[in-house]
């Protein structure tokens, strides 16, 4: 896990060990994924915005670190979540904070935009002013750098019938947006040139 990182732009990251993370789990399995998880926390105009966020469990210094940076904007707060699985410490900080949680668009804090993917049960966010995505599980960090499209078991609980090369499809209209950082949860984030590691993860051959 990981105190607040900075990473320009009123944006912030950090990790937490995700309590249901199991170890040598089958590749490409529902279960495969790093055991760190990471949240985002943006400081907009009109609200201070957290992403998925996930609390380090027994960290009181990090929680403290978090107070701050909060409350000491003096603005309202939000946590928005992208997909169900993703709700973690949402109603914990929502209450925590007094903090709205709808992803309506016409909820959303100034500088915060949401893009619902079709069929992909997923809403990700788009700030334009620090020109970053956040996504959910639909994109992820890849082994190797990069990015990469979730595993196709990720996607067999929707009743959609979406496939892998569907969403790579749903997610191409992303590529019209000035994309310099993709902030993953699972894995780790592209902090430049995103919107072309976002074009090589979609390009499945």
């Amino acid at each position: 896990m990981s105190g607040l990182r900075e990473l320009g732009g009123g944006l912030w990251r950090w990790t937490a060990l995700h309590p249901e993370f199991v170890p040598h789990a089958k590749p490409e399995s529902p279960a495969d994924w790093p055991e760190p998880v990471g949240s985002v926390l943006y400081e907009g105009e009109d609200a201070t915005v957290l992403i998925d966020p996930l609390l380090p469990a027994g960290d009181d210094a990090f929680l403290g670190e978090l107070d701050t940076r909060v409350r000491g904007r003096g603005l309202p707060a939000a946590v928005l979540t992208s997909i169900k699985f993703h709700r973690r410490s949402r109603d914990e900080l929502a209450q925590r904070y007094s903090a709205s949680t709808s992803r309506a668009k016409a909820a959303l804090p100034a500088g915060v935009e949401s893009l619902p993917i079709s069929g992909a049960g997923e809403t990700m966010f788009w700030i334009p002013a620090a020109g970053a995505l956040v996504p959910g599980d639909r994109i992820m960090g890849s082994a190797g750098g990069g990015l990469r499209v979730c595993p196709e078991s990720w996607l067999r609980y929707l009743s959609s019938g979406i496939t892998v090369a569907d969403l790579a499809a749903g997610l191409r209209p992303l590529l019209d947006l000035p994309i310099e950082s993709v902030l993953v949860s699972h894995g780790e984030p592209v902090l430049t040139d995103g919107r072309a590691a976002l074009a090589d993860a979609l390009d499945l051959g």
